[in-house]
């Protein structure tokens, strides 16, 4: 009974032991704080992103309160910024702000913020392929834009202000764009109290952009459209004052009659839209002038239109020769 004591302990002994044996019991050794931060600066230094993180993170779980625990917090902000890593670079900054709101830092936190979501926004196709960003869902403008905001209204006078300022332009005249490519396929569905309201919006929030002019032509003619005659020539009023070069175009979609339809544009026509007027009165006369020229001069033959104008004349043709003719 002795003996069986004896071994039973032994077998427990060597079972709890066994982890040691096959390196399950590992420790990482204790590292002085300096040690650490001077580690993470160097991998920073290097740009190796990756193993600063690393430093960074043991070193704030080691030293939570110690000397260097506030600047590893700001650190390791812009490490995750850097490795590609936005959404931990955005819970980092917030966990500092919310942690330390009066640092003297704080305005870092901030524009790091910002910056991180500025560039997620500007995706790696969109730097090398001619893609149009406008067109894309702005969820990471807007909450770029959000946080240059909060920077500029709190910290005015931050190093970092002038840089976020710009920024914000940029990201601005972004958004207007949107808008104005929501209320255009608002416009071509015939949703015009939605297109209504995202020009609205545009000239509302976010004026000095260059899409307030085509907000406020949507405007109008989405009033237009819904009857609301005495909101439309406001629209117009104010464009006419404020924007008078500039030329309206019909947003909404153009009509073909059946016969144009069934011929793909060989015969039949386009039925015409609202006539949408020229803010400068000079220019609408000049415009009826020109389309009155064209409208004489692009007549095309059936045989053009059957041939897809490779036999036939298309009217062009007998207007260039009398312009030659006028010019000799």
């Amino acid at each position: 009974m002795q003996l069986v004591k004896v071994i039973g302990a032994l077998t427990l002994l060597i079972l709890l032991s066994g982890c040691s044996w096959f390196g399950g019991d590992k420790t990482i050794p204790d590292i002085p704080e300096q040690i650490l931060y001077d580690d993470a600066m160097s991998a920073l230094d290097a740009g190796n992103w990756s193993l600063a993180i690393e430093k960074l993170q043991l070193l704030e779980a080691r030293y939570p309160f110690g000397r260097f625990s506030e600047q590893a917090q700001l650190e390791l902000i812009y490490a995750y910024y850097r490795n590609s890593e936005p959404a931990a670079a955005r819970a980092a900054a917030d966990r500092f702000v919310r942690l330390h709101p009066n640092h003297d830092h704080i305005d870092y936190a901030y524009y790091l913020k910002g910056l991180t979501s500025f560039e997620e926004d500007r995706n790696f196709l969109a730097r090398f392929l001619p893609l149009d960003e406008t067109q894309r869902d702005p969820g990471a403008a807007l909450d770029s834009f959000e946080s240059f905001s909060i920077l500029l209204n709190r910290y005015p006078d931050s190093e970092f202000a002038p840089d976020a300022q710009r920024r914000m332009q940029y990201l601005k005249n972004r958004l207007a764009t949107y808008e104005i490519h929501v209320a255009s396929y608002y416009m071509k569905r015939e949703a015009w109290v939605a297109a209504a309201n995202r020009g609205r919006y545009v000239v509302e929030n976010l004026q000095e952009t260059p899409a307030v002019p085509d907000a406020l032509a949507i405007m109008a003619e989405s009033y237009t459209k819904l009857g609301m005659h005495d909101l439309a020539e406001n629209a117009l009023e104010v464009l006419r004052v404020n924007f008078p070069d500039y030329v309206i175009r019909p947003f909404s979609p153009q009509r073909f009659d059946l016969l144009y339809t069934a011929t793909f544009g060989l015969l039949g026509q386009i039925e015409p839209a609202t006539p949408a007027r020229p803010v400068n009165p000079d220019r609408l006369r000049q415009a009826e002038a020109d389309g009155e020229r064209n409208t004489s001069s692009g007549r095309r033959s059936l045989l053009h239109r059957i041939s897809f104008g490779t036999l036939g004349s298309d009217g062009n043709e007998q207007e260039s020769g009398e312009l030659i003719e006028q010019a000799q």
